[in-house]
């Protein structure tokens, strides 16, 4: 039975506002250059990767060819030490996070879990679920890791492991917690039970194609990394990239007879349309796509920053950060504009699918919010 005259034109208007909507945010990371109606007769199937993304099992409508290959590039990309590697794709960077935090917490069970004020607000929730110790450091202005605070908690702390979630890309303004540094302080107070999880939600995808590079992948000394895909690379659907050492996943690992594959993720039944989404913009990319990808955000985050501050607008950006910090406008030009708003200061982030045509736009409406505050 099809659908009712009323109902089409409820979606009609809800595709309406959608479209509007899309055209005027800027304050949250998700890419909107993508076209993937490629894809639209693989909506008749449904396609789930059940299990482990390295085992078909028995249910064979499943993309997991598409989504090995996406683990395979990913892995290179963040320098996944060969051979020792395992990964799959997620509903997002939290089930990213929470993963690798359990993790560490079957490899270090009584440690105590070190993570910067200026982390995911999911973070917390994580912990909660697994019931981990934990210990929030101090962030420094730039909303960079507190390395200072950092040495000296784990000072009080040394009889028992480190966990330390480190952020590469905070949300508010993209700093980039440095995993040698990290490192570094671990080893001045002797910590050899570690474990170093990187929250790479927006920056994963970044930071590999970055001059200098961060110190942030497997090869800087990260045990895991979550990225989201839905962010830089773009999808109409959240998902993410979660990649561990293998020998810590084969730890928590179980055979299930039902479904002819490991138990090895978080959720049982996954989306196998995700796969095929990051599969198809890697293919069509590539290493040179991305590079320039990257380029192209960071122009666009420099001219907004440029053009608020030719306005008298005191906005700046972390280091090769797409991410542009100001004081946060009135709660209209927020509403208008989507802004994420912490406190007194909101951001924008260039992210692809933005063009100077739309901070131009953005610019404008600030003029007239200022205007307006002047007059008043």
């Amino acid at each position: 039975m099809p659908l009712g005259e009323q109902d089409k034109l409820r979606l009609d208007c809800f595709l309406s506002r959608i479209r509007k909507d899309s055209d005027s945010f800027l304050g949250y990371p998700s890419s909107k250059d993508f076209d993937f109606s490629i894809f639209k007769d693989f909506l008749h199937y449904p396609i789930n990767n059940i299990g482990d993304p390295f085992i078909d099992g028995s249910y064979k409508v499943n993309s997991k060819e598409f989504e090995r290959e996406v683990l395979r590039e990913v892995a290179s990309m963040l320098r996944a030490p060969e051979d020792n590697w395992w990964g799959y794709v997620t509903n997002g960077g939290t089930e990213g996070n929470l993963y690798s935090l359990y993790l560490a917490r079957e490899i270090h069970p009584n440690a105590m879990v070190y993570f910067s004020q200026a982390s995911h607000y999911s973070v917390v929730k994580n912990l909660h679920f697994l019931n981990m110790r934990h210990i929030m450091i101090r962030a420094q202005e730039n909303g960079e890791m507190d390395y200072d605070d950092l040495a000296e908690t784990i000072n009080i702390h040394r009889d028992v492991p480190a966990i330390i979630f480190a952020n590469i890309g905070t949300t508010m303004t993209e700093a980039k917690d440095d995993i040698k540094k990290i490192q570094s302080i671990l080893d001045d107070y002797a910590i050899v039970n570690r474990y170093i999880h990187c929250d790479a939600a927006l920056s994963g995808a970044i930071a590999p194609f970055l001059t200098p590079r961060p110190a942030f992948d497997f090869a800087d000394g990260a045990d895991s990394i979550a990225i989201s895909g839905h962010k830089f690379i773009g999808s109409p659907i959240p998902c993410g990239i979660v990649l561990a050492k293998k020998l810590a996943v084969d730890r928590i690992a179980q055979s299930i007879s039902y479904i002819g594959t490991l138990d090895t993720t978080i959720s049982g039944s996954r989306n196998g349309l995700t796969p095929l989404f990051l599969w198809h913009s890697i293919r069509l990319l590539g290493t040179k796509g991305m590079r320039a990808r990257v380029s192209k955000s960071l122009e666009v985050a420099a001219y907004a920053t440029e053009r608020l501050n030719q306005i008298g607008v005191a906005a700046w950006r972390n280091e090769n950060a797409i991410t542009v910090v100001f004081p946060a406008p009135s709660a209209v030009l927020q509403d208008k504009w989507q802004l994420a708003t912490e406190g007194d200061r909101s951001h924008i982030v260039a992210m692809p699918g933005i063009e100077n045509s739309d901070i131009d736009r953005f610019i404008n409406d600030m003029k007239t919010d200022m205007g307006i505050k002047c007059a008043s």
